[in-house]
């Protein structure tokens, strides 16, 4: 079965927000990890504008190995303030997997992937370091790139597809272009030897449709649209509602 990680980044917006305690970070990764969830998905920024590195730390610590802990970032933004850059934070809790995403402080969220024809040079040593500290490497993609064999020649593990085309297409009513470059992507990873995983704006509603797609996807990063239906259902109904819509489709291979 694709796997489920959580991205809990909106729980740390919501208590950065006053500034104080709530609602906690920690009780909310037991949440989904007692609801079912495989992986807890973290996306420290120099900025601190959501989860911290001291939140990283107290995580790792929490999930102790229980399921999977995924840290996003990107690797190439120096350490700032108690931010102590990606690598050097990766080297301290050793997470199962660190997705590479060329984000910025001006972007509200990830809204592309790399340039694998500009950046393969600089990302070939970050991720030789990655995988020396033990983890698998993941490297954020947009959908329809097929020119994937570069990605497998400097070391990633897996790409993680981009869907937030796809999501606005499904909400459109106009999906199939996208879906395809979706699963153009997926076929080109697999193609080179790579794991698949996708995320961003992914929701009860799509889901089931792209899994149905690219069968053999390894993992699903959900956050924002997870949290925001939390509101109305609960944390851990939620996570089980997405379990469910998982576990109906074929699983990974």
């Amino acid at each position: 079965m694709t796997v489920l990680s959580v991205n809990l980044n909106k729980i740390a917006v919501l208590r950065n927000s006053r500034g104080e305690d709530e609602p906690d970070i920690g009780r909310a990764c037991d949440c989904v990890v007692a609801a079912g969830a495989g992986g807890v998905t973290v996306h420290p920024r120099p900025d601190q504008r959501h989860v911290r590195p001291d939140d990283v730390r107290a995580l790792a610590a929490r999930i102790a190995r229980r399921v999977e802990f995924n840290i996003e970032g990107n690797a190439f933004a120096p350490a700032r303030g108690s931010y102590p850059g990606l690598i050097a934070l990766v080297r301290e809790v050793r997470p199962e997997q660190v997705t590479l995403v060329p984000d910025g402080d001006a972007q509200i969220t990830s809204d592309h992937g790399f340039d694998l024809d500009a950046d393969t040079a600089s990302l070939r040593p970050l991720i030789a370091e990655l995988r020396a500290l033990g983890a698998r490497v993941s490297l954020f993609v947009d959908a329809g790139t097929t020119a994937l064999g570069r990605a497998a020649d400097i070391g990633a593990d897996r790409v993680e597809i981009y869907t937030g085309p796809y999501a606005k297409a499904f909400a459109a009513g106009d999906v199939d272009e996208e879906l395809e470059r979706c699963v153009a992507t997926a076929e080109a990873a697999r193609t080179a030897g790579l794991g698949v995983n996708a995320g961003h704006d992914l929701n009860q509603a799509n889901l089931g449709r792209l899994v149905d797609a690219i069968p053999f996807l390894a993992e699903v990063s959900i956050g924002h649209a997870l949290i925001g239906e939390a509101l109305y259902d609960g944390l851990a109904a939620t996570v089980q509602n997405y379990l469910r819509i998982l576990r109906s489709r074929s699983p990974a291979g």
